[in-house]
C-alpha cells in the first residue's frame, strides 16, 4: 500500500534538503514531506563535490539578491549550530581590463594590479606579461563549510517529520486523479505536490513524470587538491580569472585549483580527466608561482542550468502539483536557504513577499519565456 504524503522532494542535495528544512520548520503549514534520494547517501553528486566559497557578487543580479539573503539566512541559523558554517575568505577576480569589468558588479571593489599581487604574491611577473593586468576584490565572500550546512538542514527536516529516504531511485511517476503517484525504490507514495530536486536529472524526471522539460543542461566542473611548494596564506583570496579558465585558493590540505571549465555532459556521476588537470597545472605554473606538484585527489561535479542560466522556481504551468527546484548551476549554496525559502512560500502559500507576482519568483518561474 502507498504512504501518504503532502510533498514528496525528489533529491536529496543542498536544494532538495534546504526545502525539506524550509517546509517542515513551518508550523503553520503542517505538512507531511518526503523525500527520496536515488543514492545511499544524500549529496552525493554535484552538492558534495563543492568549491566550498560563497561570493556574492558572483551572478546576475537577481542570483546576488538570493545570495544576500541566504548569507543573512545561515547567519541566523549558525547561533544554534555547534561551529561557524561561513568563515571569512576574499575572493580575487583578475584578468584582462575588458574582462574584469565585465564580471565586477555588486559587492565587488576594483582594485589595482599591484594590490592584487600583494593580496596574492604567488601571481607572478608571467601573469602580467599573459595579459592580466587588472583585478576586483570581494570582501564579502565567505568560505562555506558545506558538509556542516548540509547536515544541519538534514537535521532540522527530520526533527519536523520529514521522512527521508536513500537508495531509492524513482522509477515510476503518475497523475492520479487529485495527487501524484510516485515510485521510488521499493516504496509508493501519494502526495499532492511533487518538487523535481533532481539536478542533472531534473529534465529526465519531467519526462518521467510526463512533463515537459525546461531544457536544463548539466555541465561538467573539476577540481582538485594539489602539493604546492609556495601555496598561498591561510587568510589569502580565492584567486579566479575572469574568463573563467581557472581558479585557486588556499586548501586544508594544500591547494584547491579548478580549471572552471563548462563542459556539457549527459546526466551522470562525473569523474575527472587528467588530461585537464595535466594542463591545468602546466598553465597555473607559468602563470604563477605557486610550483604545484602532486594531485592529492580531484572530482568532477554537474552545474546543470537553463538557458539563461537562472535557476528555475515554481509550479509547472501545465502539470498540476509538480514543482520545479532545478538548474542551480554554479549558484546551488550560495542561493540555497533563499530559494528554499521562496519555494516554501509558493508551495503553502504562506511565504510574506514569496507569491507567484514577486518579481524574484517570476524571474525564476517554470515555464518562463
Amino acid at each position: 500500500m502507498a504512504e501518504t504524503a503532502d510533498v514528496i522532494i525528489v533529491g536529496g542535495g543542498i536544494a532538495g534538503l534546504s526545502l525539506a528544512s524550509a517546509l517542515t520548520a513551518d508550523d503553520r503549514a503542517k505538512l507531511r514531506v518526503t523525500l527520496v534520494e536515488a543514492e545511499h547517501s544524500l549529496a552525493y553528486h554535484t552538492s558534495s563535490r563543492s568549491a566550498r566559497q560563497l561570493i556574492p557578487s558572483y551572478g546576475p543580479e537577481v542570483v546576488q539578491r538570493l545570495t544576500d539573503r541566504t548569507l543573512r539566512l545561515i547567519r541566523e541559523a549558525e547561533q544554534d549550530l555547534p561551529a561557524p558554517v561561513l568563515t571569512p575568505r576574499s575572493f580575487l577576480l583578475v584578468g584582462s581590463e575588458e574582462n574584469v569589468a565585465a564580471r565586477a558588479s555588486g559587492a565587488m571593489e576594483r582594485i589595482s594590479w599591484d594590490d592584487a599581487v600583494r593580496l596574492c604574491p604567488q601571481i607572478g611577473p608571467a601573469a602580467g606579461a599573459a595579459g592580466y593586468d587588472a583585478a576586483g576584490l570581494d570582501t564579502t565572500a565567505v568560505g562555506c563549510n558545506t558538509d556542516l550546512l548540509l547536515d544541519h538542514h538534514r537535521s532540522k527536516a527530520e526533527a519536523g517529520g520529514t521522512q527521508i529516504l536513500t537508495g531509492a531511485r524513482v522509477h515510476s511517476v503518475q497523475r492520479l486523479r487529485t495527487a501524484w503517484e510516485v515510485g521510488a525504490g521499493a516504496q509508493a507514495v501519494h502526495a499532492a505536490v511533487v518538487v523535481n530536486a533532481a539536478g542533472a536529472w531534473a529534465d529526465e524526471l519531467a519526462v518521467l513524470s510526463g512533463v515537459a522539460t525546461q531544457s536544463l543542461r548539466p555541465y561538467r566542473r573539476t577540481a582538485a587538491v594539489t602539493a604546492a611548494g609556495r601555496a598561498p596564506a591561510p587568510d589569502s583570496p580565492m584567486v579566479a580569472a575572469a574568463d573563467d579558465s581557472f581558479y585557486f585558493r588556499r586548501d586544508d590540505d594544500g591547494l584547491l585549483i579548478s580549471p572552471a571549465e563548462s563542459v556539457p555532459s549527459v546526466p551522470e556521476d562525473a569523474q575527472p580527466r587528467p588530461e585537464d588537470l595535466e594542463t591545468l597545472i602546466s598553465r597555473l605554473n607559468g602563470l604563477t608561482t605557486l610550483d604545484i606538484g602532486t594531485v592529492l585527489r580531484a572530482w568532477t561535479g554537474l552545474r546543470t542550468q537553463a538557458a539563461d542560466g537562472l535557476p528555475v522556481v515554481g509550479f509547472d504551468p501545465e502539470a498540476e502539483g509538480f514543482f520545479w527546484l532545478a538548474g542551480q548551476g554554479g549558484y546551488g549554496f550560495q542561493t540555497s536557504s533563499a530559494i528554499a525559502e521562496l519555494a516554501a512560500g509558493l508551495i503553502t502559500g504562506t511565504g510574506a513577499g514569496n507569491g507567484a507576482g514577486h518579481p524574484v519568483a517570476a524571474a525564476l518561474a517554470a515555464g518562463r519565456s
